[in-house]
């Protein structure tokens, strides 16, 4: 007798349960999405710590003029280091290309008597030729970014010394136009420079551009996956050399402001502007890796330097720490970077 096998039912596979991220996770993908939330946090407790340790000397309306006015310089060239950061380059040539400008305005205005606006002008466009310069470089006979700024750092530097004879116009023979970023206006009862006005417009209006615009567009595009932008029809090589244009005008720019601020012009001023503008980038969440940061995070991120050296010096810290401190930001601000980036992997 033959019995018929009933074969086994088979049983319904567990549901999947949907992975339950935790909180380190859920903070680590806001910080991606978010890259300004990162650095406005650090400069909120930077403050409400100094704020507390030092007492009314930090918050008096007074300092935070004087934070911000330290800052101006660094976060103007930070702009322009951002724009180059994003593309997944870097600069090393932006405060000599500042400094070089703002010998070209000096000189053409004080020695070779001409209008002092024209001088202006012409230390501006000094600016967006330098960068064009490194724009060239990089795109045509592609070398990468570090090896071709490093390059015209040493011939900035070197041009610079050679038309101002290594000499410094005096602040009594610098005409008021030139100086003129420097002055005060008073603000809510506090006076602040024209300069950290003009400052604050530019990272607005550079946010724009980044934000509001298809230039702004394309330059994520290229930073994020270049050859994936090429094949998308984007002209890389154009939107490259337009973006180290935009950075030498905007150092251009920023050497007005130089003059503003030492009030004299002198080849010597902004030997570290190349790498505290590197710092502001980086402290503000701007990752080197290109693609993925924002301009007003540089603002940020000068501001936070800005604070951890003012509280630290009215704390009586020596200056050797403050360096310090510095130092320590710019490696945990690139390791959470490392950190951040890992979401997208």
């Amino acid at each position: 007798m033959v019995h018929d096998t009933v074969p086994p039912i088979a049983a319904d596979p567990p549901t999947a349960r949907p992975r339950q991220r935790g909180a380190l996770t859920r903070g680590q993908a806001a910080l991606h999405t978010k890259p300004l939330l990162g650095p406005l946090i650090v400069l909120l407790l930077a403050s409400l710590f100094f704020g507390v340790w030092v007492g009314s000397r930090f918050s008096d309306p007074l300092n935070i003029s004087l934070i911000v006015q330290q800052v101006q310089i660094i976060g103007m060239v930070g702009i322009a280091q951002t724009l180059i950061v994003l593309t997944a380059g870097i600069d090393l040539s932006v405060g000599a290309i500042t400094v070089l400008a703002s010998v070209v305005m000096g000189k053409l205005a004080v020695d070779h008597g001409l209008p002092v606006p024209l001088a202006l002008l012409l230390g501006v466009v000094i600016g967006g030729v330098c960068g064009g310069l490194n724009g060239v470089l990089v795109t045509r006979f592609r070398i990468p970014p570090f090896i071709a700024t490093l390059g015209t750092l040493s011939v900035f530097s070197a041009l610079t010394l050679f038309y101002s004879r290594s000499e410094t116009i005096r602040a009594q023979d610098v005409p008021a136009l030139l100086s003129w970023p420097g002055r005060s206006v008073n603000v809510l009862g506090t006076d602040v420079t024209y300069s950290s006005l003009m400052m604050i417009g530019c990272f607005a209006a550079v946010a724009y551009l980044l934000r509001g615009t298809a230039w702004g567009a394309h330059l994520h595009a290229v930073g994020d996956n270049r050859e994936g932008a090429r094949l998308s029809g984007i002209r890389t090589g154009r939107v490259l050399l337009s973006v180290y244009v935009v950075a030498g005008l905007i150092c251009g720019l920023a050497a007005w402001f130089l003059i503003g601020r030492i009030g004299s012009v002198s080849p010597q001023a902004g030997e570290n502007l190349n790498l505290q503008s590197i710092t502001a980038v980086v402290i503000g969440g701007t990752s080197l890796f290109g693609g993925r940061g924002h301009v007003l995070g540089t603002l940020l991120g000068s501001l936070i330097v800005g604070v951890f050296s003012s509280g630290l010096a009215l704390s009586g810290v020596d200056a050797l720490w403050q360096v310090f401190t510095v130092g320590v930001l710019v490696i945990v601000a690139v390791a959470a970077d490392q950190w951040i980036r890992k979401v997208a992997a």
